[in-house]
C-alpha cells in the first residue's frame, strides 16, 4: 500500500490521526495532515483505508 496526502486541501479534521497515529500526524502550526509512513506495513492497511474514508476533505488516498 502507498498513502499519498494532499496538505493543501486538508482542513485539519484529525481523524486520519485518531485512526491511525503511526501512520499520520498533525502539523504543530497549522494543523493539516503530515504523512509519518508513505508505505505502512499490512497490519496498518485497514486502519488507513478508514482514515481515507473518515477524511471530510478528502485529502488522503491510498493504493
Amino acid at each position: 500500500m502507498r498513502v499519498v496526502v494532499d496538505s493543501h486541501r486538508c482542513v485539519g479534521s484529525g481523524m486520519c490521526v485518531l485512526t491511525q497515529p503511526d501512520v499520520f500526524d498533525q502539523d504543530e502550526d497549522d494543523g493539516t495532515v503530515v504523512l509519518l509512513r508513505a508505505e505502512p506495513g499490512p497490519e496498518q492497511e485497514r486502519d488507513v483505508r478508514t482514515a481515507v474514508q473518515s477524511c471530510p476533505a478528502q485529502a488522503i488516498s491510498a493504493t
